[in-house]
């Protein structure tokens, strides 16, 4: 979800060269260099990378925390959240490392990054696309975060051409947490798409305005559901420094076995700050994110909306909203406050908890959920964030894991311990601290 280099790295949207009378002229204003945008919500902090050549820029994320789960689940394990997954516990989050490459002459572009740790695997779990087929694209794939090859055009602002797999946008917050004012994203990030695989074009028509378009595997998927890929577009403009605006959209067929069902889901997010006073030793800085998210699927025995028993309704509502203080002249402390709700009958976009029919995807089952948080972040330095968070969610079915845990009776997989017969203890509400640290280069 991260917004940061849409161009080639160092400065790839190199000069637009006038030849007329023999001379080179002018160099075309870069998009978004304008202005300082490090304080956007899900966009990198850093001013600068250490690892930085003409023709490599690397990078290097370490993200580490301590989720306290109140209902302590025997089994240590946490669900319905794309940022942690145990609890109780230290647990080694995500590791990132890689680089972009570009050659400014020609304009190849490509990048690679790589990941471990717990979202390695706890990411892709809503994919099934790698049980279409022979062979496992859960094993090929999922220690890829971005791994794409292009070519960049000096026409209007830039033009980036990319095939791969990279992170998307949709639901605002970035997918390294260091971009981020909180830990435990919203309903609304959670269940949309941290990655889509496919090909993107990104068309910079001034250094203010962004159009991408999208032709994808699907809607987080590896591969395909069906015969159709999905196809998308964001918008994103910064019209004033205070301001960035995002509004993405996207339509696939993502039932397996149902071609005829189409799935519709449009994104819109507001980044706003309504303080900046540099030098100030109190709140120096604030500025808040709102999002809302509209999606449905049709057809294939459901509807979007008024359904009834014959065809469900089956559609996604959800929002978030937060705020963010910085304090200091320096703004090494930063507190942020907020939360989201959700409504999604069909359960289509939930993340499930782990288990055999635990929680079932039936057209038309019910789904609403609100959450809430506040966090406060330490950022001695442009390369550390240490963040505690508070985070409580409740949902009106039961989803999180309750003390009994979502494995077995003892807690454990076979064969230590024994699944067979088990009911996963779920519940309907959870509350949860977070210590977390962020390093990156």
């Amino acid at each position: 979800m991260n917004t940061r280099n849409l161009l080639a790295p160092c400065g790839l949207l190199a000069a637009s060269l006038s030849l007329a009378n023999g001379t080179d002229t002018t160099r075309k204003a870069e998009p978004f260099a304008w202005g300082d945008f490090t304080w956007v919500q899900g966009n990198n902090r850093q001013t600068r990378a250490l690892l930085s050549s003409t023709y490599f820029t690397g990078g290097l994320t370490m993200d580490m925390n301590y989720n306290y789960s109140f209902h302590r689940p025997k089994d240590h394990t946490n669900s319905g959240s794309t940022a942690t997954f145990r609890s109780n516990e230290l647990n080694i989050s995500y590791i990132e490392a890689g680089g972009e490459f570009s050659e400014p002459k020609s304009g190849a572009r490509a990048k690679l990054m790589l990941q471990f740790g717990a979202r390695a695997t706890g990411i892709p779990r809503n994919d099934n696309t790698p049980l279409r087929g022979q062979f496992d694209l859960y094993d090929a794939l999922r220690y890829v975060t971005e791994g794409y090859a292009g070519f960049h055009l000096n026409k209007l602002h830039g033009v980036n051409v990319d095939v791969g797999i990279f992170k998307s946008y949709v639901g605002l917050l970035s997918y390294n947490n260091f971009e981020n004012w909180n830990y435990q994203p919203s309903f609304t990030s959670d269940n949309t798409p941290w990655f889509f695989t496919g090909g993107r074009v990104q068309l910079f028509p001034s250094d203010r305005l962004k159009v991408e378009l999208w032709l994808v595997n699907g809607w987080q998927t590896y591969g395909m559901f069906n015969e159709l890929p999905g196809v998308g577009y964001q918008v994103q403009w910064r019209p004033r420094e205070w301001a960035n605006l995002v509004s993405s959209s996207y339509v696939g067929w993502d039932t397996p076995n149902n071609s005829a069902r189409t799935r519709f889901h449009t994104d819109n997010s507001a980044v706003i700050r309504y303080v900046e006073r540099d030098g100030a030793k109190g709140v120096s800085r604030a500025a808040f994110s709102l999002t809302g998210d509209l999606g449905f699927e049709n057809g294939g025995r459901v509807v979007p909306f008024n359904g009834d028993t014959l065809r469900p309704a089956q559609h996604f509502i959800s929002a978030m909203f937060y705020n963010r203080l910085w304090f200091g002249a320096q703004r090494r402390w930063g507190w942020t406050i907020g939360g989201g709700v959700i409504n999604n009958p069909g359960r289509y976009l939930a993340l499930l908890p782990t288990g055999s029919a635990v929680l079932t995807q039936n057209p038309g089952d019910p789904f609403r959920g609100w959450d809430a948080s506040t966090t406060v972040q330490y950022m001695p330095n442009e390369h550390i964030t240490i963040g505690l968070e508070y985070v409580t969610r409740h949902t009106d079915t039961p989803y999180f894991s309750g003390p009994g845990g979502v494995t077995s009776p003892n807690g454990w997989n076979a064969p230590i311990g024994d699944p067979s017969g088990f009911a996963a203890d779920l519940v309907k509400d959870e509350d949860r601290i977070i210590l977390s640290m962020i390093v990156r280069f």
